[in-house]
């Protein structure tokens, strides 16, 4: 019966197209008026639409302690399914398509939860987690009162174990100036803006390289993603841009880790920095992961370690939230073709997440 209901909840959430980009939705789309009458009556329930496809859903029963969040948005579809990405294939003990693991499984479970009964229950959607520059968080924490909760649940994939800890997301968009003219000119090999760059990114890998501690330690995960510079070979490249990101881990911080990335640019060059999206290591900068330790053992939760990804989850500990992350199915079968979940990890969070209503609500 539950695994029925999971199931139908979850083909109903993966035929709606919330793609990001483009984020084509707003507070009337199919899947929050899904939503809204899957939990019937006993519900308050407030959608704030930010515009350009931000949109959050707060849905709340009772005095609950627990807050769980869920974005709905996912990846672009992409290129190589096998099937309709927004329809829902189950087989081999695998729900497949487009949100499937990230995250539309732990919505259903949740849809679920809620039609089981459950006194004290506190939902968040949300659509604006895939895309960068996603405010919907972020304007929940500024206009609700947030701190009648002890515990948020963020339900990105974990594997069904709760993550106390997990690395940043830095993005940052670098121009260096240089000043064109002919190639013959001597002066090209400093007035370029992509020899500039190139120094730059050297000393910049050299920098994240030197953090490792150990041959284990993967250090921080620096990626340079996007470089365009130049117009020809001939031509001294007057300017050059680099789209890149970091990932740091608990404990660091992305204003000590932007000083010194920036420090590795010649000291002559000419460069802007532009940061789109900055979001901290779980625990937040000044917090830690004690209360929702306890939390855990309270509640009979298994635990797993730091994860590399970032969650909306630091955005709530930033806050001063205790925060964790739990969710069925593992981020290696998110934003892939033929995404999927497996039945069993649907289960399984829909036990835990009913286990946490039924003791803290």
């Amino acid at each position: 019966m539950i695994l029925r209901q999971i199931l139908e909840h979850l083909e109903a959430l993966v035929a709606c197209d919330t793609q990001n980009p483009p984020r084509l939705i707003d507070g009337d789309s199919a899947i929050f008026q899904y939503c809204e009458k899957t939990l019937g009556n006993g519900f308050r329930t407030r959608t704030w639409d930010h515009g350009d496809g931000h949109v959050s859903w707060y849905a709340v029963r009772g005095n609950p302690q627990v807050l769980f969040n869920v974005h709905l948005d996912t990846v672009p579809v992409g290129e190589g399914w096998n099937s309709d990405p927004h329809k829902l294939q189950v087989s081999n003990g695998r729900a497949c398509g487009r949100g499937s693991c990230d995250i539309k499984g732990a919505a259903a479970a949740l849809l679920t939860v809620a039609q089981q009964g459950g006194e004290n229950l506190a939902l968040l959607f949300t659509s604006d987690e895939e895309g960068g520059g996603g405010c919907c968080v972020d304007r929940f924490l500024a206009e609700s009162d947030v701190h009648i909760f002890n515990q948020v649940i963020v339900t990105e994939p974990t594997s069904c174990k709760a993550v106390l800890g997990h690395r940043g997301f830095l993005s940052v968009t670098t121009r260096f100036h240089g000043v064109s003219g002919h190639s013959s000119e001597a002066r090209a090999l400093h007035d370029n803006a992509n020899h500039q760059m190139a120094l730059w990114a050297a000393g910049a890998l050299q920098l994240a390289s030197e953090k490792k501690h150990s041959e284990l330690d993967p250090g921080t995960c620096l990626n340079i993603g996007i470089i365009e510079g130049g117009t020809k070979s001939n031509v001294i490249a007057g300017s050059a841009f680099v789209h890149w990101s970091a990932r740091l881990k608990p404990g660091e911080s992305n204003e000590e880790f932007m000083r010194e990335i920036q420090a590795c640019a010649p000291a002559d060059s000419r460069v802007d920095w532009e940061v789109p999206f900055a979001g901290e290591p779980l625990p937040a900068t000044g917090q830690d992961d004690g209360a929702s330790r306890v939390f855990c053992t309270k509640d009979g939760l298994e635990t797993g370690p730091a994860v590399d990804f970032w969650t909306e989850a630091s955005l709530f500990s930033a806050a001063g939230l205790p925060a964790l992350v739990l969710g069925p199915g593992d981020i290696a079968q998110a934003h892939v073709a033929n995404e999927w979940v497996s039945i069993s990890q649907l289960e399984r969070a829909c036990r835990l997440y009913a286990q946490v209503v039924k003791n803290d609500g």
